[in-house]
């Protein structure tokens, strides 16, 4: 007899099941685009230099970045997908940088040059950006795809604490992610946030509040989790070669989610349990894995332990009481 998980059920709401029950068992896949944009706390608006744990290389494929033309870029990113996936319908992913950081006039030119390649075969847009490069005008033009499309907006929420953004040079308040989500508290898109888990000054209680705090917006449909990595052309890159400072390994990060996931609502999608950046960037944690021997090795343990999300979850009118 196999387990759930041998027969594709995982003891999370998680991203492939949810694509394959939308849109009816057909391979669903991203098709990452670099759209040139910045970050404004990159080009000086808000500082420079950037988040101190970022590369914007170490999240973009190889091949995305040699590839300045958005057409060329989407054209092979398909094949690829087609060839090594069997992918059968796409979703266009604007994902580095900050890809609402233009005039609304601006965007939808890129995002109209994007959803023009092979739009037969693309059933959604999803932008990621920050939440104070988002506002009224952003969010009209973002739904006016939704008709068509899925659209799924994601922010990086990163940590909840306004003294870790500012250690990490954010630039960036929670409570502007805050704004930003209740701007959209109504929208038809689908909203994503994105977190970082593993800041050495966060203790594990700080952690687990996340799970509070994203619980309590209902119009919060993914998330995205991530273990703090340190990679190479930033700031915390410079700073752990120096001194060398605690970070997660594959065993104690999958401790921490067996804990963090049964608080999380249950309706949640979560979209991804841990980033992993190019071995070529990667300083550190290095798990000596592959993307997939780390996603089965936690969702076994997470199996094992008999972990379900939304088996803690304390709804927020309980939590006032």
């Amino acid at each position: 007899m196999g387990t759930p998980l041998d027969y594709g059920h995982k003891p999370y709401n998680y991203y492939g099941a949810y694509l394959r029950k939308k849109y009816d068992g057909k391979r669903v896949f991203k098709i990452i685009v670099d759209g040139g944009f910045t970050c404004p706390n990159r080009d000086g608006s808000k500082g420079y230099g950037g988040c101190t744990y970022c590369n914007v290389d170490s999240f973009t494929p190889k091949l995305s970045r040699s590839l300045p033309d958005i057409r060329e870029q989407i054209e092979q990113g398909m094949e690829r997908a087609i060839k090594g996936y069997a992918a059968e319908k796409f979703i266009i992913y604007f994902q580095p940088n900050t890809n609402t950081y233009a005039p609304a006039h601006y965007l939808k030119m890129m995002y109209d040059a994007a959803l023009a390649v092979n739009p037969e075969n693309v059933v959604g847009l999803s932008v990621g950006t920050r939440p104070d490069c988002i506002d009224a005008e952003k969010i009209a033009l973002l739904e006016s795809y939704s008709a068509k499309l899925d659209v799924d907006l994601e922010m990086g929420m990163e940590s909840i604490y306004n003294d870790t953004l500012a250690q990490i040079n954010r630039g960036c308040t929670h409570e502007e992610l805050e704004l930003a989500l209740n701007l959209a508290g109504n929208t038809s898109l689908d909203l994503c946030v994105h977190t970082i888990f593993g800041f050495p000054w966060e203790t594990r209680e700080m952690m687990l509040k996340y799970a509070d705090e994203i619980n309590r917006f209902p119009q919060i449909k993914f998330v995205k989790l991530h273990h703090l990595h340190i990679v190479e052309g930033s700031v915390m890159g410079v700073k752990y070669k120096r001194e060398p400072f605690k970070l997660f390994s594959l065993e104690e990060y999958t401790d921490f989610l067996a804990e963090f996931i049964p608080l999380l609502r249950p309706d949640i999608v979560i979209q991804r349990l841990f980033g992993l950046s190019d071995y070529d960037l990667l300083i550190a944690p290095n798990w000596n894995l592959r993307k997939a021997e780390i996603q089965t090795y936690i969702d076994k343990e997470l199996e094992r332990r008999g972990v379900l999300q939304g088996v803690n979850y304390l709804p927020v009118s309980s939590l006032l009481i």
